[in-house]
């Protein structure tokens, strides 16, 4: 017989928001052009053969390539399951991953300017989860996790 207080659901993986995957992206980009200079500069100083520079972009752009891909289709900024959560890719998250048993309650808040759903933890600290960068809407995400906090018992909505 199974028990009624214990979370069945499969696990929940919420993606990267595009505008942050974009960032991602950028940044990414600037780094490849930064040591395709360098490289270039190396090359040129050191009167190697620009074959080596060519390598060096072509390794670049396939990185470059890779991290769009993954930033656009794999990388999950929060995972949810039934004994707790993780959240990756995210400055100042605070604890970046517990145990639902955990957690205290639940509450959204206005961050630094973003709206967040924050996860108060029993020892007093926190995770913060700014809504922004997940692809999901903020409703959703914040009813899976109240679901599975009502599930996992003794932690409520505020």
């Amino acid at each position: 017989m199974l028990n009624a207080d214990v979370d069945t659901r499969p696990p929940s993986d919420y993606r990267v928001a595009p505008a942050l995957a974009a960032r991602l992206v950028g940044l990414t980009l600037a780094v490849v052009g930064l040591l395709v200079f360098v490289v270039t500069v190396l090359v040129v100083a050191a009167g190697l053969d620009p074959l080596a520079l060519l390598v060096v972009a072509g390794l670049g752009v396939l990185g470059a390539a890779l991290v769009a891909w993954y930033a656009g289709t794999r990388a999950r900024v929060v995972h949810l399951d039934e004994l707790g959560y993780r959240v990756r890719f995210v400055r100042g998250v605070g604890v970046s991953s517990a145990r639902w048993a955990d957690v205290v309650d639940a509450t959204r808040q206005h961050v630094a300017g973003s709206r967040c759903l924050v996860l108060r933890l029993r020892d007093g600290r926190t995770t913060t989860i700014p809504v922004e960068v997940v692809a999901a809407s903020p409703d959703a995400l914040t009813e899976d996790v109240v679901t599975r906090l009502e599930a996992a018992g003794g932690a409520r909505w505020k």
